[in-house]
């Protein structure tokens, strides 16, 4: 039986995906050993995350809401400001994880990462950091996973949750690799404005998108959307000086931003990219989950969410008493990928329109035909 005692999972990576399907298994009674290949587990990096309802409605699931709540910055509303910073039009967000959570809530990725932490810790799963599987080895019973240490374990199933460069990917044998959309953006975390209790964002100015988002009371992170530049031609050194040219052209909160982006440091710049792995998300017993299957840029803010969907849904499907085989994990996959689909593909229309210059594109419209399909359980 699938919530046996004796089954034996290894999830590779410990971030959001990874953390939240080990504490969604252990919950049945699966034995689970997580590694994570950072030794500090991911928890001081990143500068802030928007969660929408979907997401919401999963953390939730796993029991974290009341934390997650009292960390992060809750609202329902989205604002359209000019470059001056004259406020254009204010919409609804559409609450996609039911009218009893938020909308939306901005946090600080760190905290929501420590936060999963102490869930993985809590539910009793084997955890081992700065540590990679080497070699994947199986057959028709198992997985025999080789460490980067020396050491070597088996296992009834290997969960690979490392990333968007995944490597267990690629030695599975699928071929899909991130793309670049041709955008990049610009991310730093400040200090909270006076006034600013909602996401607002500008299209247009010096950068394709300006926008910011409060992560608790008195905090927001902030970012720039602009064309790809090579990385090489970006100096770490220069983050802030790079960051700073494009947000001290903007109106409003900014200069009161701009102030504060002083350490390259603290400014991280990443370029957007696109993923959807076509045809089975496994091969014999090592699935994917979350950005290792699937990445989008974060025009519709659901990279995160799209990722704890699939911890859930994978959960959900390895606890229902069938037979772990291959119908089980294909239906996995046929369970995600229409959803996941609209959003990758909606997420890079929106950048695209931008990138062609489109002035008259349906960008609300698509928008709000995703989120009402997100409204539906996963």
């Amino acid at each position: 039986m699938a919530d046996s005692p004796t089954r034996r999972v290894m999830v590779i990576g410990g971030g959001a995906s990874g953390n939240a399907v080990t504490v969604l298994l252990r919950r049945a009674g699966i034995a689970v050993d997580l590694i994570e290949a950072r030794p500090d587990w991911n928890a001081t990096t990143g500068s802030g995350i928007t969660l929408q309802g979907n997401a919401l409605r999963v953390l939730r699931e796993l029991g974290v809401w009341e934390q997650v709540e009292s960390s992060g910055f809750p609202f329902g509303t989205l604002g359209i400001t000019a470059p001056d910073g004259t406020e254009l039009h204010v919409a609804q967000d559409i609450r996609t994880g039911g009218d009893d959570l938020p909308a939306t809530l901005g946090m600080q990725r760190p905290q929501l990462q420590q936060i999963l932490i102490d869930a993985v810790r809590a539910s009793g799963a084997t955890v081992r950091l700065g540590t990679t599987a080497e070699t994947l080895e199986q057959d028709a019973d198992g997985v025999l996973v080789r460490f980067g240490d020396g050491t070597e374990g088996r296992y009834d199933l290997v969960i690979a949750a490392d990333g968007l460069n995944s490597a267990t990917r690629a030695s599975i044998g699928i071929s899909e690799r991130p793309e670049p959309t041709g955008m990049a953006i610009w991310r730093v975390a400040a200090p909270r404005p006076d006034g600013v209790e909602r996401s607002d964002l500008t299209y247009g100015g010096p950068a394709y998108i300006a926008g910011y988002t409060p992560t608790s009371e008195n905090t927001i992170y902030a970012f720039v959307v602009e064309g790809c530049r090579a990385r090489a031609s970006v100096d770490p050194a220069d983050h802030a000086d790079e960051m700073r040219r494009l947000t001290q052209r903007y109106g409003g909160v900014w200069p009161e931003i701009t102030k504060h982006i002083t350490d390259p440091e603290k400014v991280n710049y990443t370029w957007f990219t696109r993923m959807l792995v076509e045809g089975s998300w496994h091969r014999g017993r090592i699935v994917l989950l979350g950005d290792a299957a699937h990445c989008c840029p974060p025009t519709l803010a659901q990279g995160a969410a799209m990722s704890l969907e699939d911890a859930l849904v994978l959960a959900e499907l390895l606890t229902s008493g069938r037979d772990w085989d291959d119908e089980l994990l294909q239906a996995y996959h046929e369970r995600r990928v229409p959803r996941v689909r609209a959003v990758v593909e909606a997420s890079v229309q929106i950048g695209q329109w931008q990138l062609d210059g489109v002035h008259d594109a349906d960008v609300p419209g698509l928008i709000s035909r995703t989120m009402n399909l997100l409204k539906e359980l996963p």
